[in-house]
Protein backbone atom coordinates (compact mmCIF):
# COMPACT_ATOMS: atom_id res chain seq x y z
CA UNK A 1 0.00 0.00 0.00
CA UNK A 2 2.67 2.74 0.97
CA UNK A 3 5.29 1.29 -1.65
CA UNK A 4 8.74 1.15 -0.69
CA UNK A 5 7.71 2.17 3.09
CA UNK A 6 8.61 -0.27 5.63
CA UNK A 7 7.71 -1.01 8.99
CA UNK A 8 10.63 1.35 10.44
CA UNK A 9 9.85 4.20 8.21
CA UNK A 10 5.78 4.32 8.97
CA UNK A 11 6.53 4.56 12.64
CA UNK A 12 9.08 7.26 12.59
CA UNK A 13 6.39 9.32 10.61
CA UNK A 14 3.90 8.52 13.61
CA UNK A 15 6.57 9.97 16.35
CA UNK A 16 6.89 12.56 14.11
CA UNK A 17 3.13 13.26 13.62
CA UNK A 18 3.12 12.92 17.25
CA UNK A 19 5.97 15.42 18.35
CA UNK A 20 4.21 18.05 16.05
CA UNK A 21 0.45 17.42 17.02
CA UNK A 22 0.66 15.78 20.45
CA UNK A 23 -1.19 13.33 21.71
CA UNK A 24 -4.54 15.26 22.18
CA UNK A 25 -4.79 16.79 18.47
CA UNK A 26 -4.67 12.74 16.96
CA UNK A 27 -8.16 12.61 17.18
CA UNK A 28 -9.06 15.23 15.80
CA UNK A 29 -6.87 15.74 13.54
CA UNK A 30 -8.03 11.58 12.11
CA UNK A 31 -11.65 12.50 12.58
CA UNK A 32 -11.24 15.83 10.32
CA UNK A 33 -9.12 13.54 7.60
CA UNK A 34 -12.12 10.87 7.88
CA UNK A 35 -14.69 13.93 7.16
CA UNK A 36 -12.87 15.03 4.08
CA UNK A 37 -12.54 11.97 2.71
CA UNK A 38 -16.21 11.02 3.37
CA UNK A 39 -17.24 14.37 1.87
CA UNK A 40 -14.93 14.04 -1.24
CA UNK A 41 -16.34 10.68 -1.79
CA UNK A 42 -20.54 12.41 -1.17
CA UNK A 43 -19.52 15.07 -3.83
CA UNK A 44 -18.03 12.46 -6.41
CA UNK A 45 -21.50 10.16 -6.07
CA UNK A 46 -23.24 13.73 -6.10
CA UNK A 47 -21.71 15.22 -9.64
CA UNK A 48 -22.39 11.77 -11.16
CA UNK A 49 -25.81 12.07 -10.44
CA UNK A 50 -26.43 16.07 -11.23
CA UNK A 51 -24.13 15.09 -14.65
CA UNK A 52 -26.49 12.02 -15.97
CA UNK A 53 -29.92 14.26 -14.27
CA UNK A 54 -28.68 17.23 -16.74
CA UNK A 55 -27.79 14.95 -19.58
CA UNK A 56 -31.62 13.70 -19.24
CA UNK A 57 -33.05 17.08 -19.04
CA UNK A 58 -30.89 18.35 -22.09
CA UNK A 59 -32.42 15.16 -24.19
CA UNK A 60 -35.63 16.46 -23.46
CA UNK A 61 -35.24 20.22 -23.70
CA UNK A 62 -33.99 18.51 -27.79
CA UNK A 63 -37.17 16.20 -28.24
CA UNK A 64 -39.20 19.12 -27.11
CA UNK A 65 -37.44 21.57 -29.76
CA UNK A 66 -37.31 19.40 -32.24
CA UNK A 67 -40.20 19.21 -35.40
CA UNK A 68 -42.55 16.39 -35.06
CA UNK A 69 -42.13 13.71 -37.04
CA UNK A 70 -43.69 13.72 -40.28
CA UNK A 71 -47.36 12.48 -40.78
CA UNK A 72 -48.62 9.99 -43.57
CA UNK A 73 -51.04 11.58 -46.21
CA UNK A 74 -53.27 9.07 -45.58
CA UNK A 75 -52.77 6.71 -48.85
CA UNK A 76 -52.04 3.23 -49.02
CA UNK A 77 -48.76 3.81 -50.53
CA UNK A 78 -47.67 4.84 -46.67
CA UNK A 79 -46.42 8.52 -48.48
CA UNK A 80 -45.13 10.73 -46.29
CA UNK A 81 -46.32 14.65 -46.29
CA UNK A 82 -43.01 17.02 -45.50
CA UNK A 83 -43.79 20.50 -45.12
CA UNK A 84 -40.51 23.09 -45.80
CA UNK A 85 -40.14 26.15 -43.80
CA UNK A 86 -40.99 29.32 -45.14
CA UNK A 87 -38.03 30.82 -45.54
CA UNK A 88 -36.79 27.70 -48.07
CA UNK A 89 -40.18 27.79 -49.72
CA UNK A 90 -39.58 31.78 -50.59
CA UNK A 91 -35.82 31.49 -51.60
CA UNK A 92 -36.81 27.97 -54.14
CA UNK A 93 -39.69 30.38 -55.36
CA UNK A 94 -37.20 33.19 -56.55
CA UNK A 95 -34.27 30.88 -58.18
Amino acid sequence: MFGSLGFTELILILAIVLLIFGAGKLPQLGEGVGKAIKGFKKSVHEADAIETETQAQAIQQQMAASPQQPTSTGSTQGTVAVEQPAAQVQSASRG
